[in-house]
């Protein structure tokens, strides 16, 4: 098995936080605008011609799969393991059990046999996993199926960029109710790529964990913002009761000085 310093793409997990940054940033390559431009041109052909978000991305991917479930709960650790069976996405029928999916035992590394004969089965498919309440969205708002088509395309021609030439390229992304991209994994094969050096190891091993800083710091944006709602709205709840309390006790004395005169 030749397994390329692209293989490590089977551990790509992003979240929205990322992914929005991302689409922020479209203006960053030429791959991003033209992944934009050929993905707008598909969604306006679509959307003319009365396709659904599914006959859309199956047609700018042929033979790729589509799948409706929340996969986007699956928990982002549990995601990025090496034995979580990504593979079952590329099937016409996904057991919905995969979404309940526990280790085990011990991770397995990316060059164990069993990884690498499972990323074999994947090589040159795509697949995507809609929520059904997106999918309802989307066929209600035709601009948001565009928009998330292309957030969508943009993310695999960036990905796929990155592989040196002649590797075979397969992806799963998988989106959120709110049409941005929850977790993705990438996977390549083929070539003459004879795996990585170790400095490309070291490498992934810091991106990896600057990632995972990345995301930890994001959670603790989001709980920081969470208490400063919850502190914002307790003030709010206080002044309205001193507020209510005011108002009370002035009636009761307009009341009493009614009933003296």
């Amino acid at each position: 098995m030749d397994f390329g310093v692209t293989n490590k793409l089977w551990e790509y997990g992003i979240n929205s936080h990322t992914s929005a940054i991302a689409e922020k940033n479209v203006d960053g390559s030429f791959a991003e605008i033209a992944a934009a431009k050929v993905a707008e041109k598909v969604a306006d052909k679509g959307n003319a011609a009365g396709m659904s978000f599914k006959d859309v991305w199956q047609a700018r991917f042929p033979g790729a799969y589509y799948h409706t479930m929340d996969a986007y709960k699956i928990p982002q650790g549990t995601w990025e393991r090496y034995d979580f069976p990504h593979e079952q996405f590329f099937n016409d029928n996904v057991d919905e059990s995969v979404l309940d999916w526990k280790p085990t035992g011990a991770e397995p590394k990316l060059t164990d046999k069993s990884v690498q004969s499972r990323i074999d089965t994947t090589l040159g498919k795509k697949a995507i996993v809609v929520p059904p309440a997106l999918e309802e969205k989307m066929k209600n708002d035709p601009a948001l199926a565009q928009k998330v088509m292309a957030r969508v395309e943009r993310f695999i021609v960036n990905d796929e960029a990155t592989l040196p030439q002649g590797r075979i390229y397969s992806c799963v992304v998988i989106l959120d109710e709110n049409g941005e991209i929850a977790h993705a994994v990438g996977s390549s094969g083929g070539g003459n790529i004879v795996g990585p050096t170790e400095a490309e190891q070291r490498q992934f091993k810091a991106e990896q964990a600057a990632k995972k800083k990345r995301r930890e710091k994001y959670m603790e944006l989001n709980e920081e913002s969470a208490l400063k709602r919850k502190i914002l709205e307790q003030e709010t709840d206080r002044r309205y009761y001193k507020s209510s309390v005011a108002r009370k006790n002035a009636f009761n004395a307009y009341e009493k000085s009614i009933v003296e005169i």
